[in-house]
């Protein structure tokens, strides 16, 4: 995690939800990034096409990065079911030929790749799959709830909506107020940012709650944890994986994500998403059964809209659910703070 320079690879798939993983690597490592391996977009400036990251220039090949100096090459998307797209073999080749360091978060493991597997082993690089769970992850037991620790999980209305994002400004904002916090990660993006974590996606459905136990218990020495979720628990592919992390997480309060925008599940036109009030039901009835916990405020994505806009939706919002909502790239997250404050010892 130090002194990288990183060069992200997004090759024609550069917007804030496709590549998801570049727009957050640049918004909270923004000091790491040397460049963008784009064809389709090379030339333009970031900001032009996703709000942030003026300045870094977008070319069209590994070698047009090597007077940087980047240390590493990050695939900078997380597409459904996490394969390598048809033509990106050839940048990480080149990356390893020219002795970069490879970081993938694709369920897919490279490091499995024959190729680039000698690749690397000549030229003594690593191939970090940030997916590629640890060993011996537990069952989980429910002792998450045992420790003294605040426990916030975001949940959401789909996936892709911002539950990483929110849990990273919560954590931020508490740590403001001197609040000894942790963001936990739980999907690539997030470890990639913070270091550590578990990507539970890839973990055996057994285990799911027992890796967010773990990632709980090993941090029980923090104030407040700030536990990324996943998925959406209405999602005919993902709903198992929101589950596991709700029961093995067992958060005193949960933060909804929403995009007011998004009428649909992304990539599942064929499901509408239910109602904020019913989602809010939803989980709290879920997460009943092994410790109770109420839905503390509605976190809004409103990319794409105007302030004023976005202020109108967000009393919208809280009329409809009497909570809190905000978005919180665009406000910050203090509407949510008082009610995570009241909850610590």
């Amino acid at each position: 995690m130090n002194d990288r320079r990183l060069v992200i690879l997004t090759e024609g798939r550069l917007d804030v939800f496709s590549a998801k993983t570049a727009v957050s690597i640049i918004r909270y490592r923004r000091e790491d990034v040397v460049a963008l391996v784009d064809q389709v977009n090379a030339g333009k400036d970031p900001e032009s096409i996703i709000g942030i990251g003026k300045g870094i220039p977008i070319v069209g090949s590994i070698e047009e990065t090597l007077h940087l100096k980047p240390t590493g090459l990050l695939i900078g998307i997380a597409p459904p079911g996490g394969m390598l797209p048809d033509g990106w073999r050839k940048h990480i080749t080149d990356a390893l030929k020219n002795r970069l360091h490879v970081i993938s978060g694709l369920h897919c493991h490279l490091g499995n790749d024959s190729e680039f597997c000698k690749l690397a082993q000549d030229n003594q690089l690593d191939i970090w799959d940030v997916r590629k769970p640890p060993e011996n992850i537990p069952i989980g037991t429910g002792k998450a709830k045992e420790t003294k620790t605040v426990r916030i999980l975001t949940v959401g209305s789909d996936c892709n909506i911002g539950k990483m994002v929110t849990s990273i400004e919560i954590t931020n904002a508490a740590k403001k107020r001197g609040i000894n916090a942790c963001f936990v990660a739980t999907g690539q993006t997030g470890i990639m940012i913070e270091g550590s974590g578990i990507a539970v996606d890839h973990v055996i459905s057994d285990f799911i709650s027992g890796a967010v136990e773990k990632l709980v218990l090993d941090r029980n020495h923090y104030q407040l944890l700030s536990i990324e979720g996943q998925g959406t628990i209405i999602h005919p592919a993902y709903s198992g994986v929101t589950l596991g992390l709700l029961h093995g997480a067992a958060p005193q309060g949960i933060i909804l994500c929403h995009q007011p925008a998004r009428k649909t599940l992304r990539h599942f036109p064929a499901f509408p998403i239910l109602p904020l009030p019913d989602l809010i039901e939803l989980y709290e009835k879920l997460a009943q059964p092994v410790h109770p916990c109420k839905v503390l405020g509605i976190s809004l994505n409103c990319f794409g809209m105007s302030d004023r806009d976005a202020l109108q939706e967000i009393q919208k919002v809280e009329k409809e659910t009497d909570l809190p909502a905000v978005d919180p790239i665009k406000f910050g997250v203090n509407k949510f703070m008082d009610s995570i404050h009241s909850l610590l010892p």
